[in-house]
């Protein structure tokens, strides 16, 4: 695993110094050019959360946002999203300046759409969970028993990518199997009610979900998938990154500090993701039994970035990304 990215002077800040001698000759206010030389144009930061993950253990544990207050950056936390792709959208639409730490497929597609984003960090987190669920006593125990049947899926994210995946192991026909686009908070109650047959999701809604209405797995990510094709990952407006490269480096390092933290503190995390999931203490128990890990990789690791790249492209010839694209151009330069 790479370490952080190394600060390049870039043509902004150099363009940035010059700007600070000329107006200072000028009488300008000499500490707002003295900011933006140091890459940071603004104190404030917004960033979005959902009802797991990463994002809410910092958001409800609190020392995310004193690591950044030494740096002097006030943190506002928007939420809770029901999953990535609004936290794209919001972010797009300027009212956010970081999605939430999710799925890079749904990320890909938007970049697709033409939303101006750069991915700033990636996160991969073991063991993976997400899973294709089925109640109990529906007949549906294996990939195979869904050919005729539907179900929900979260379009063009890890959802829609399991599914597929696991048809293609299974060489069950796509066209066999009813993809019904949801995003999760209508999802699990289309599977309760049987409007749908099943449900391919992450931690923790399948883990719920599998709980409360007596299902089982019939593909598990970690256990029947060899490879991994989507991410975790974080975003920014190409324009954000480029103005306040310094204040993306700071998100970064606050973020890494919470994995790190996440990860040797599994029973701490996890009950701090109970309290606001309000799930069982069965659940929980289950969840700290899993300690996760967290391991963050930088923009500039060519590996990982290589590796995202073949993800991509696995996806655009399964028809999960609409077209092709290059992730190398939608990197945060840092």
């Amino acid at each position: 695993m790479s370490d952080y990215p190394i600060a390049k002077p870039s043509r902004r800040s150099f363009l940035g110094s010059a700007a600070f001698g000329i107006g200072a000759l000028a009488g300008v206010n000499i500490s707002e050019f003295a900011q933006a030389a140091a890459g940071r144009t603004t104190d404030t930061v917004r960033l979005t959360w959902g009802l797991g993950g990463l994002n809410l253990i910092a958001k409800e544990r609190g020392e995310f946002e004193k690591v950044l207050a030494k740096d002097g950056i006030k943190v506002e936390w928007l939420g809770p999203f029901p999953n990535h792709a609004p936290t794209l959208q919001a972010v797009t639409g300027g009212s956010a300046d970081f999605s939430f730490g999710g799925s890079t497929t749904p990320a890909l597609a938007a970049i697709i759409a033409g939303s101006p984003l750069v991915f700033t960090q990636f996160v991969v987190y073991e063991p993976r969970t997400t899973a294709i669920i089925a109640k109990d006593g529906t007949g549906i125990d294996r990939i195979e028993d869904l050919v005729g049947k539907s179900v929900a899926v979260n379009r063009s994210g890890l959802g829609e990518f399991l599914l597929v995946a696991a048809l293609e192991k299974h060489k069950v026909d796509r066209a066999a199997v009813k993809f019904v686009y949801l995003n999760p908070p209508d999802a699990a109650p289309a599977l309760a009610s049987g409007k749908v047959d099943a449900w391919s999701m992450w931690s923790p809604g399948v883990d719920i979900a599998r709980l409360e209405y007596k299902a089982h797995d019939i593909f598990l990510e970690g256990r029947d998938l060899e490879f991994q094709i989507d991410y975790t990952s974080y975003l920014t407006t190409r324009k954000v990154a480029t103005d306040n490269p310094a204040l993306v480096r700071a998100v970064n390092d606050a973020f890494r500090a919470e994995g790190k933290w996440a990860s040797e503190n599994a029973k701490d995390a996890e009950y701090i993701a109970q309290k606001a999931g309000k799930y069982s203490d069965e659940l929980r128990d289950q969840f700290i039994a899993l300690k996760r890990q967290y391991r963050y990789f930088a923009v500039d690791d060519e590996q990982f970035v290589s590796a995202l790249q073949k993800a991509a492209d696995w996806l655009v010839a399964r028809k999960v990304l609409p077209e092709p694209v290059r992730v190398a151009d939608h990197l945060a330069q840092l």
